[in-house]
């Protein structure tokens, strides 16, 4: 799927409401979720002892939630390029349901639309209702609403 190109916030207007687009697959193997582990110093046994994983609830190790969540930007590129901005700002994230757990070397992607967006004096807040989706499952890994601010430039 080509990606979406925004130039402004009326380009960018032209999407709400509606589905802006799909990424590709991205794999999960243990070393990203180690490498997750290392980062955030959070080495529970569930995400990076494969042995003992075994035994637990879901036989193998599962990524973190906050490593799902984490890969929205970089599947979010993959999506839209927005230009002509001179900024964008994380603002916050709403509703976030981590709905089923991402076990090791699935496949997720990121499903988005926009939900709303308003200018506020020069600056656009979209609200993003994302979906990650785990390749081969219908429930989503997670469900949330995104809200970023994009500066553009007049």
């Amino acid at each position: 799927m080509a990606q979406v190109i925004i130039n402004s916030f009326e380009d960018f207007k032209a999407y709400e409401g509606k589905e802006i687009g799909v990424s590709e697959y991205l794999a999960i193997p243990q070393d990203r979720i180690n490498q997750f582990a290392d980062a955030t110093l959070d080495h529970q046994w569930i995400h990076c002892d494969a042995e003992k994983a075994k035994e637990g609830p879901f036989g193998t190790p599962i990524a973190h939630g906050y490593l799902t969540l984490s890969l929205m930007p970089y599947l979010w590129e993959q999506i839209i390029e927005v230009n002509n901005s001179k900024m964008l700002v994380n603002y916050g994230i709403e509703k976030l349901r981590f709905n089923k757990p991402v076990t090791v070397d699935s496949k997720v992607r990121l499903r988005t639309k926009l939900k709303s967006i308003e200018n506020l004096r020069g600056i656009s807040k979209a609200v993003l209702s994302i979906n990650i989706e785990i390749e081969g499952e219908r429930k989503t890994a997670l469900d949330a609403d995104i809200v970023f601010l994009y500066h553009f430039v007049n």
